[in-house]
């Protein structure tokens, strides 16, 4: 019987990988920061229907917390 694979991540987008190489390092760049400032709107989103009561001082550090525990996390196969 043949083991099922799981995937932890989505395939990589062929096309996408290939416009990405068309842009400039700047552009790249650009692209970058705007997905990362998407991920950690969304995260702090999130912790702010967690924690209604909490002021914005202390969802930002509930946030540093999360990405300094994401950070001393490895990948699992």
């Amino acid at each position: 019987m043949k083991a099922k694979v799981t995937y932890r991540f989505d395939p990589v987008d062929l096309q996408q990988l290939r416009l990405v190489s068309q842009l400039s390092p700047g552009r790249r760049i650009q692209a970058l920061l705007a997905a990362r400032e998407l991920a950690v709107g969304l995260r702090r989103g999130r912790l702010r229907r967690l924690y209604p009561h909490l002021s914005p001082q202390e969802i930002n550090l509930k946030l540093l917390e999360e990405l300094d525990r994401a950070e001393r996390t490895y990948p699992r196969p």
